[in-house]
């Protein structure tokens, strides 16, 4: 794990409009947590977990204390969220609630699931409650419900979870990023609303300040 986290770093060195993304095992615990220390050191600002392939419970507290340090080092938390693992849904919201100082990249916004997600409206009313440390992408989803009879529905999640909270991926190679792109195009959101999943949103949060990058 170690020697494709570096595999990437360097590659990333040698195309500057790369930008690595790292993992580790949580269960791993101390070792995870200093492999997680070296990357961040070595310019890694995201961290990739897959509770599904990884074969972990997000509700682990070794996800939690890995999660936590993540944050304190600035490093962003990215997690898949396709709800193919049951509760995914529920224990990544309480994941990102016992976090708050932690910024977090759910995959897929819950995939057919989606509707979970609208209970971030009600979480922000609720004082002390939610960091508003949740990001999504929708890559897949987006795809799948393009011209469907649900994608009223999941253009109105979007709003709810924050437009300026949604991000557009790919997940590569079940998906292509033109696949997904041409989706959001479809999808009946305005054209400053797309232009912010297309990339102003990704850029703010990524810190990316040079456009050529």
């Amino acid at each position: 794990m170690r020697a494709s986290n570096d595999d990437l770093i360097e590659l990333a060195a040698k195309h500057p409009k790369l930008m690595p993304i790292a993992t580790v095992h949580p269960y791993d615990g101390a070792a995870a947590i200093a492999e997680l220390e070296r990357v961040a050191a070595r310019g890694v600002k995201v961290l990739k977990l897959h509770p599904h392939t990884q074969k972990f419970d997000a509700a682990d507290p070794r996800v939690l204390e890995l999660a936590q340090r993540a944050g304190q080092l600035g490093v962003i938390v990215l997690l898949d969220n396709a709800s193919i693992l049951p509760g995914d849904c529920e224990k990544l919201f309480n994941l990102a609630l016992g976090a708050p100082k932690t910024t977090f990249v759910f995959a897929h916004l819950g995939g057919l699931n989606f509707r979970f997600w609208n209970i971030l409206k009600a979480a922000r009313t609720a004082r002390g409650l939610f960091a508003d440390n949740i990001y999504f992408d929708i890559s897949a989803i987006a795809a799948i419900v393009a011209d469907s009879p649900i994608e009223a529905e999941f253009v109105w999640t979007i709003r709810n979870v924050g437009i300026d909270h949604v991000l557009l991926g790919s997940d590569y190679p079940q998906y292509s990023l033109q696949q997904n792109a041409s989706a959001l195009e479809r999808l009946s959101l305005d054209e400053s609303e797309k232009k912010k999943i297309r990339f102003e949103n990704a850029q703010q949060l990524f810190r990316l300040t040079n456009p050529k990058r």
